[in-house]
């Protein structure tokens, strides 16, 4: 059927915008109907947020048309674009970090009743709006910037990877309480790298591609290929076949270096690691050549154990060892000085936004100065060169690091460890918001780093990178390791069942499912 501009509630044509000699948007289109969900695709640095941020009024075009009911709109500011019923929940909070979540709602007035009955829906009705923003995790601080958005009811709703920071029992909050606006005469922009949400909730999809609107697509079944290729302009289908990588499957390479990790003396050991009301008893080994993921729903104490391990907090209670020797950690430097570097999700706290992508690289070899003196600037310049080829960034907009898109960033982040040179890294959640193909670099990254003798430490959100780069996971359900389980046994729903502390299923002779939890046979259900 032909939609016309009167049948839409939101039509942007033409839109484009430049930052200096960076492209962000050539020529982006999009049509939204009344009452559906719509998904706006594309790999990062597609334009994707800028446009977001166009349609909200953060960000002025350079051209362009935009038409909300059929009136044409100029708007300066994401209040004036709020106030006119169009709202965006970004990728990152949007809150001021030193106020409590009171005075955030107030800035915005924001209706009180109306946001507690929205966080309510969306599982956190209980959280206390006196914390300051800055005390809350990134999960809870999204939430809350989806509540607020919620509460005016507004008429158009974008969502910029609303889900990339959520555990699973969160997505399903948000998929839900979406899913009461289709059909309404409200409708939802929903950004997403997870195909199993655009599938589950999205009507159509548009798809940009370098800063151009390059096709929309009806979704249904089937339709995933046909929306990869349109974002990479070639169909990807699962990881790059290579010597020694997860085989789809988890098979025989996974458990022949499962095997081989086994026999090595552990790079690091961790027993009975406590803090706070979150981490009560956390013991595993990570060895050099292995991949071990840890998976857990929000609040089961992962945020807690990665800011141990990482330096950022004392444990109180419990002990580490690296390469046998006893460590602790007062502070970040002395967990990089033994070996021990951290990745994390949000890439601001790790990266300097405006500085270059060469100097942000480099900070990784002033950590190795142990006194006043020369740099060996010819070596600086191969190594962080180096580095930047291996992770091939996008080094178009090396001014300034804000400048590159997201999953750009968060390559600099990990180039910064590999122009160092990597004993153990920590990576929390280092896919988060990031495009197919970047990811399928960064799993290859962490396989090739693990291959040359590196131990790797990865907790991610999305379970079915488990099985794609890891060689076992381990599962924390209040505070505590529930389960092990082994790659070839890492499907999804086993993990989710860890993840929840449920009993696996009984396999075909009424013995232990697929989860295969040998390794946790020993903890209290």
């Amino acid at each position: 059927m032909t939609v016309t501009g009167t049948e839409l509630l939101l039509e942007a044509t033409g839109v484009a915008k430049t930052y200096g000699a960076v492209v962000a948007l050539r020529s982006a289109s999009l049509s939204v109907r009344p009452g559906e969900v719509h998904a706006l695709m594309g790999a990062n640095g597609a334009g994707k947020s800028t446009l977001v941020k166009i349609l909200t009024g953060a960000v002025r075009p350079d051209a362009g048309r935009i038409t909300v009911r059929g009136i044409e709109r100029t708007v300066h500011s994401p209040a004036e674009a709020r106030r006119g019923g169009v709202v965006s929940v970004y990728q990152e909070p949007s809150l001021i970090p030193d106020l409590d979540i009171r005075s955030n709602l107030r800035l915005t007035e924001t209706p009180l009743d109306a946001f507690r009955q929205s966080l309510d829906d969306l599982g956190l009705g209980d959280v206390d709006l006196s914390q300051l923003a800055r005390r809350l995790p990134l999960a809870t601080l999204r939430i809350i910037d989806l509540a607020r958005a919620l509460a005016i009811e507004p008429d158009i709703l974008m969502l910029d990877e609303m889900t990339a920071a959520l555990p699973a029992n969160l997505t399903e909050r948000v998929l839900d309480v979406v899913g009461r606006i289709r059909g309404s005469d409200r409708s939802v922009i929903f950004i997403s790298h997870r195909m199993i949400e655009i599938a589950a909730i999205c009507d159509r999809a548009t798809v940009l591609r370098e800063g151009e609107t390059v096709g929309v697509v009806d979704v249904t079944p089937g339709s995933e290929e046909r929306i990869v290729e349109l974002m990479l302009g070639e169909i990807v289908a699962g990881m790059p076949a290579r010597s020694g990588a997860a085989t789809p499957d988890g098979g025989v390479d996974s458990a022949v270096r499962a095997g081989r990790a086994a026999a090595l003396a552990p790079r690091l050991e961790a027993r009975s690691l406590r803090l706070g009301s979150r981490l009560h008893d956390v013991s595993f080994d990570l060895r050099p050549g292995e991949v071990l993921g840890v998976v857990a729903l929000e609040g089961q104490g992962q945020d807690e154990l990665f800011d141990v391990l990482a330096g950022s907090r004392r444990p109180e209670g419990g002990t580490l060892q690296v390469d046998g020797k006893p460590a602790a950690f007062g502070h970040p430097a002395d967990a990089i000085r033994v070996g021990l570097v951290y990745v994390a999700a949000d890439r601001a706290d790790a990266l300097l936004m405006q500085r270059s992508v060469r100097e942000n690289i480099a900070l990784a070899f002033t950590t190795r100065l142990q006194n006043w003196g020369l740099i060996n600037l010819p070596r600086e310049k191969e190594r962080v060169d180096g580095a930047i080829s291996r992770l091939q960034i996008d080094t178009r907009a090396t001014g300034e690091v804000r400048r590159l898109s997201g999953g750009n960033q968060q390559k600099v982040t990990i180039a910064r460890w590999v122009a160092g040179g990597v004993r153990t890294m920590l990576c929390f959640d280092p896919t988060r918001g990031i495009d197919i193909r970047t990811k399928q670099q960064i799993y290859v990254l962490l396989r090739d780093l693990a291959d040359a003798g590196a131990a790797v430490l990865l907790y991610t959100s999305e379970l079915k990178e488990i099985k794609l780069v890891c060689d076992r996971t381990i599962v924390i359900f209040g505070g505590r390791v529930v389960a092990e389980i082994a790659a070839a046994d890492a499907d999804e729903p086993s993990l989710l069942r860890a993840a929840y502390n449920l009993q696996p299923e009984p396999g075909p002779a009424g013995g232990d499912g697929p989860a295969a939890m040998g390794a946790s046979a020993d903890v209290a259900r």
